[in-house]
């Protein structure tokens, strides 16, 4: 306890002595290091809500087929089955966002 305490606390002193400037609009990692032209919390297009959401589908998808790829020699037929489902689940959605526009960047 008292080894990962001092660890935080290194860090903290680490980052204090090695930190480049006080000032939050700069320091913060919002357009990577980039001056800010606008504010960090402004509105954005509802476009690119679908397109996070196509996304997020994909990317459950890959938390979804690594365990999958380790047991699917083990469980056989049965877990070749769920995942045609599972990505045919996930074809609906790209059908969607393809419907919707999302895949069109103009």
């Amino acid at each position: 306890m008292a080894l990962a305490l001092l660890t935080v606390l290194a860090m903290y002193g680490l980052h204090r002595f090695t930190a480049v400037s006080a000032d939050a609009v700069t320091v913060l990692p919002f357009h990577s290091g980039w001056v800010p032209e606008e504010h960090a919390l402004s509105r954005f297009h509802v476009r690119w809500y679908v397109a996070t959401l196509l996304f997020l589908a994909f990317d459950v998808e890959m938390l979804f087929m690594y365990p999958w790829a380790v047991v699917v020699a083990q469980l056989g037929v049965s877990a070749v089955i769920e995942m045609f489902l599972f990505l045919g689940a996930l074809l609906v959605a790209v059908v969607w966002v393809w419907r919707e526009g999302g895949l069109r960047w103009a």
